[in-house]
């Protein structure tokens, strides 16, 4: 069985009239995957019959026979890591969505094996270009197939598309996003300059993913092979964090800060009046940290409280917690002192919205606030001590200062450059020791 351990980093103490208590909540998975090794996503002895996989590829005009040909290249390496016995299918995307395989009158999956994974690399050398691209048809297709085996407790896709989602509204997108919410995880993978981040990053925001730059085709199957084997490392189908705070009391917000950000307060379910529930998707062997703040109704000097008690949940079982706690002093010393976890992931947090803003504004024209935004980036990165994204910004803009964030827009910039920028800029570094 998977184990689950947690380390809570926080200054406790506030001043006189202290209201707001910061953590940062350390959550480890470890063991999970030995439970795949031993049948695949949580079936010990079984042959991973709980497990789903889909795999969309575009197939629109845009990508071109290279690009499909590419495609389904990947898409053959990411089978070659799916274990047997899962259940799985690939869907071929444009204005439509259409099963490539498995191939037949009926729209079900199909479970692995030496046959069944030779067939689907024969389906994929029937795919060719043509049409538009219709991404929210793609996920609910995706949905559908998931349905057709009821007994699934993982369900896991991966999505490729080189193009803007051009032939469905963006409130036809909501709604199949609506439709397909919490029912399946998707990572997103973007071939090229013609996609939109923003759009592809709400995918995968939504379902629990991750969201990529795929420069050229060279670089598709080892990150679609990567993908998958992450996937069949999963072998935690589900989780819940699980956030208490006192009578009278107020979470301010819970966001995932490593090793991606993401504000999980917008998905907060009430597990009873005092506890809200996160969904936190499949685990594998990893750490996740969270950032919790809680809002407490002032007390006196010398009195501590209990502010939060994190919780991680799997099939209703916690597994780990955290507690964080609130002490009002009347010192100084401890009163001022920060946690250099909650300060980095500040920073870092900070930094993912300086970048998203400034380049946000580059593409209005607005270089005012574009120089301002991502010379604010380049000052925190270098505060964070992560250099990823300062050699990222400094293929955007000159850098004359890092410590006062003094920069200027570069003339002529790669377009995949900027939206490489974008795409890793909710990807963090952990506290450095020391």
């Amino acid at each position: 069985m998977a184990e689950f351990t947690s380390t809570v980093h926080q200054n406790e103490f506030l001043p006189d009239g202290g209201t707001d208590v910061h953590a940062i909540v350390s959550v480890t998975c470890s063991g999970a995957g030995e439970v795949v090794a031993w049948g695949g996503a949580g079936a010990p002895g079984g042959s991973g019959g709980d497990a789903g996989e889909v795999i969309i590829v575009d197939v629109s005009g845009s990508m071109d026979v290279q690009g499909v040909q590419a495609a389904a290249y990947a898409a053959s390496a990411a089978l070659d890591e799916i274990v047997d016995g899962v259940w799985f299918a690939i869907v071929a995307g444009n204005h439509e969505a259409a099963l490539c395989y498995p191939t037949g009158t009926s729209a079900a999956m199909a479970r692995m094996s030496a046959q069944t994974r030779l067939e689907a690399k024969r389906s994929l050398q029937r795919l060719a270009p043509g049409g538009g691209t219709a991404m929210g048809r793609w996920l609910l297709a995706a949905g559908q197939l998931f349905a057709t085996v009821p007994s699934l407790s993982k369900r896991h896709a991966i999505l490729l598309t080189d193009g803007a989602n051009q032939h469905e509204t963006p409130q036809e997108l909501s709604w199949a996003l609506d439709q397909v919410r919490g029912r399946f995880q998707v990572d997103c993978r973007g071939l090229g300059a013609a996609w939109q981040v923003a759009e592809v990053r709400r995918i995968a925001e939504t379902l629990l993913g991750s969201v990529d730059l795929i420069r050229t085709w060279d670089g598709l199957s080892e990150d679609f092979a990567a993908l998958m084997a992450s996937s069949m490392g999963k072998g935690v189908s589900d989780a819940q964090l699980r956030v208490w705070a006192p009578q009278g009391a107020e979470v301010l917000f819970v966001k995932q800060v490593s090793p991606t950000l993401e504000d999980l307060s917008g998905r907060r379910v009430e597990v009873n009046a005092l506890t809200g529930g996160y969904d936190t998707g499949a685990w594998g062997d990893e750490t996740r940290d969270y950032h919790v703040a809680v809002r407490l109704a002032p007390k006196a000097v010398g009195q501590e409280q209990l502010a939060s008690r994190v919780q991680l949940v799997v099939g209703g079982e916690v597994r780990t917690q955290g507690l964080v706690k609130a002490a009002w002093s009347a010192d100084d010393v401890l009163t001022a002192q920060i946690s250099p976890e909650v300060a980095h992931y500040t920073g870092q947090t900070e930094l993912a919205s300086a970048i998203q803003e400034g380049l946000r504004a580059k593409a209005l024209g607005d270089d005012v606030t574009a120089t301002s935004r991502l010379g604010r980036a380049v000052q925190l990165a270098r505060e964070t001590g992560d250099d990823g994204a300062t050699s990222r910004l400094s293929r955007v803009v000159d850098i004359d200062d890092a410590a006062t964030g003094r920069v200027r827009l570069r003339r002529h910039v790669d377009k995949l450059d900027e939206m490489e920028l974008d795409t890793a800029s909710t990807k963090t570094t952990r506290v450095r020791p020391g």
